[in-house]
């Protein structure tokens, strides 16, 4: 029998055979034109949008980070609702382990001198001499610290990864959030202004 003579559903098979091995390759083509695009679409992946801007925190009743102390010498707080209500608070989700929080620690020293602002930490997964020591070396510029051991506090929050921030109006209300260390260009073009507009508004 020649190829003309061929029944159509004989010839089928191979060229189904020749589809499926084209579709992976054709499916790596289209994620890979997706990534290129976002990647050259200038904007900042750390701005990610939080869907509890513009609604109330969640509720904070994190346990204190055992041994941490206030610069007075007192217990460290710890990080409930009565730490951050009634003041404008950048909530600070942090850990020993992760490298971009020793990066932005200076920063957030920086902002805890701001009399404006009231600085609180969350501690996530982390061991407690760990945190200690981590605060030893670089300072701690928290006025209250609650630990979340197996990252419930965070989920509630919308947490991608650490570190994260959360700008707090005093009534509770979120404001800001930054994922990722805060920058220079961070803090002039994102959270600077969005503390102006809340003591402005307030």
């Amino acid at each position: 029998m020649t190829d003309a003579e061929t029944p159509q559903d004989e010839r089928r098979p191979g060229a189904l055979r020749y589809l499926m091995a084209a579709l992976p390759l054709l499916i790596f083509a289209v994620l890979a034109l997706i990534f290129w695009s976002q990647l050259n679409s200038g904007r900042d992946v750390s701005e990610i949008p939080s869907a509890l801007i513009g609604t109330k925190a969640p509720m904070l009743a994190m346990p204190p980070l055992e041994g941490a102390a206030t610069p007075s010498g007192e217990p460290m707080p710890a990080l409930d609702d009565a730490a951050v209500k009634g003041k404008l608070t950048l909530v600070n989700v942090w850990a020993s382990w992760c490298v971009p929080c020793r990066q932005e620690h200076p920063i957030i020293l920086e902002l805890s001198k701001d009399p404006r602002l009231n600085v609180v930490g969350i501690n996530y997964k982390d061991r407690n001499e760990n945190a200690l020591r981590f605060l030893g070396e670089l300072g701690n510029p928290f006025s209250a610290i609650g630990v979340d051991p197996n990252g419930k506090a965070a989920i509630n929050w919308g947490v991608y990864g650490i570190p994260e921030s959360f700008l707090v109006a005093a009534d509770g209300t979120i404001l800001y959030k930054r994922a990722g260390p805060f920058d220079e260009k961070s803090l002039r073009e994102g959270l600077m202004p969005a503390i102006e507009k809340a003591l402005a508004g307030s």
